[in-house]
């Protein structure tokens, strides 16, 4: 009996910071669906584990040091990985950062604007970058980790919620200028996710799980949405926002 094609087969991703978190389980996941994978990330030692699992269980991967927010960093990854595998298929915009989790009077203007350097000015270069790659694949899917802060605010959340609003926006304007390339762009937003950057809760994160009435998942509970928005057809969903959390945001 012919054995079932894996549901990523043939296909290459590229996962920002797939060094720990939600981004090294969509890496793995995505690896044990038949992709072959490029984890980029600044953390070089974490990647490289990643990475190591990956090869270890039979997959192909690739680890590269990429800061999201130099263009320059962006450009040379995305040639490496296309050096590498010949292409690329999947590009999940997983990188960010909460620099400043003060109300506006008291922020940091550094940490406010380093915030949407990474979150949203990161996603940019990544998407700028990867496009025409996709389009010479015949179509493609990008995926952002959106937040549903950037649907609704917090207070003492300005910088992270309008970095992910801006995200949010630029998940929909991406959607509707390359639909017609086959490639979708659409928004998954995880939720309360407990990683080892939020291993010390801050009272912002401690206030929207109380108010929310929501759970706090594993990295690996957001792997079969995850999965969901890279299999699809390539005339599937777009410009939609896919989430996890317990209502509607």
């Amino acid at each position: 009996m012919k054995q079932q094609e894996k549901a990523l087969e043939g296909k290459v991703a590229i996962v920002t910071g797939a060094g720990r978190g939600i981004g090294k389980a969509i890496a793995l996941a995505y690896a044990n669906a038949g992709a072959s994978l490029c984890c980029a990330a600044r953390s070089v030692e974490e990647i490289a584990e990643t990475v190591r699992l990956i090869n270890d269980d039979g997959g192909r991967a690739l680890a590269i040091e990429m800061d999201v927010t130099k263009l320059d960093s962006v450009m040379q990854s995305f040639e490496r990985t296309v050096d590498y595998f010949g292409g690329i298929d999947i590009l999940v915009i997983n990188a960010g950062g909460n620099y400043d989790r003060r109300i506006v009077e008291h922020s940091i203007p550094d940490d406010w604007r380093m915030t949407l350097e990474v979150n949203l000015f990161g996603a940019y270069n990544c998407a700028h970058v990867a496009i025409p790659y996709l389009k010479r694949r015949g179509g493609g899917k990008i995926i952002t980790i959106g937040s549903g802060l950037g649907h609704r605010g917090h207070e003492g959340g300005s910088a992270y919620s309008c970095s992910k609003a801006g995200l949010w926006m630029l998940t929909r304007v991406l959607a509707q200028e390359l639909w017609q390339y086959k490639i979708s762009v659409n928004e998954l937003i995880p939720g309360p996710v407990k990683t080892s950057i939020d291993a010390d809760f801050t009272t912002l994160q401690r206030t929207v799980f109380e108010t929310e009435s929501e759970w706090t998942k594993t990295p690996e509970d957001v792997v079969p949405l995850a999965l969901f928005l890279a299999a699809q057809p390539e005339i599937g969903p777009t410009a939609q926002s896919f989430s996890l959390m317990r209502r509607d945001n």
